[in-house]
């Protein structure tokens, strides 16, 4: 499994990482993979609903915008996209 985290600000990618796991994708344990990116990239985890998850499973890609965060968030939003091999 890999998903593609991008912090997008301006419609630019202002940061970006690469996570991986050697598992399957669980949408149970999504809220631990979120968690794990958030750490990675130094932001605070945004608040998981089931509609972001829906949207992932769906599309593939979800978008957290800053009001899905309780902290301050200083992008405009975190783009995930589940890269499928």
């Amino acid at each position: 499994m890999k998903i593609w985290a991008k912090l997008i600000t301006a419609g630019k990618i202002r940061k970006q990482f690469v996570y991986e796991k050697e598992e399957r994708l669980t949408y149970s344990r999504f809220f631990d993979y979120l968690a794990d990116i958030c750490h990675e990239l130094d932001i605070p985890t945004p608040v998981l609903l089931k509609t972001h998850i829906f949207n992932f499973a769906k599309f593939n890609h979800v978008k957290f915008t800053s009001r899905d965060f309780i902290e301050e968030f200083d992008y405009d939003q975190l783009f995930l996209e589940n890269i499928i091999l």
